[in-house]
């Protein structure tokens, strides 16, 4: 069983940075694909960021692309969402997953408690 607890959350104006981390404990992390999710007001929530176990591969939700950046250290078993130039749109609560490659993205094994972030305008 993996656990997994996000940290970092909080109240940015617009055009603000944060940077999210996600502690996880109780399995082998580096075996596991890693995504960051976000459910905002009104809205089905989505991944907008996943890392491969290596850290090699990685993915961005269009919307993201150029302006979050997600990596991972194994040996702290920790993996970052640096969010930079935020938007209001990206409020919501930001969830930690993990699972495997190829499915990460639409059923993880393990899910954080997740943190807010409130974006203002």
């Amino acid at each position: 069983q993996v656990q997994l607890v996000e940290s970092g959350g909080g109240l940015v104006q617009a055009g603000g940075s944060l940077r999210l981390s996600c502690a996880a404990s109780g399995g082998t992390f580096r075996r596991y694909a890693m995504a960051w999710f976000r459910q905002s007001p009104g809205k089905e929530r989505e991944s907008v960021a996943e890392i491969s176990g290596s850290g090699i591969g990685t993915y961005y939700l269009d919307s993201v692309k150029g302006r979050f950046t997600i990596s991972r250290d194994n040996a702290k078993n920790t993996v970052y969402l640096q969010m930079n130039s935020l938007k209001p749109e990206d409020t919501g609560v930001y969830y930690c997953a993990a699972g495997d490659l190829i499915t990460v993205r639409t059923t993880p094994h393990y899910w954080g408690q997740g943190t807010q972030v409130t974006v203002s305008s």
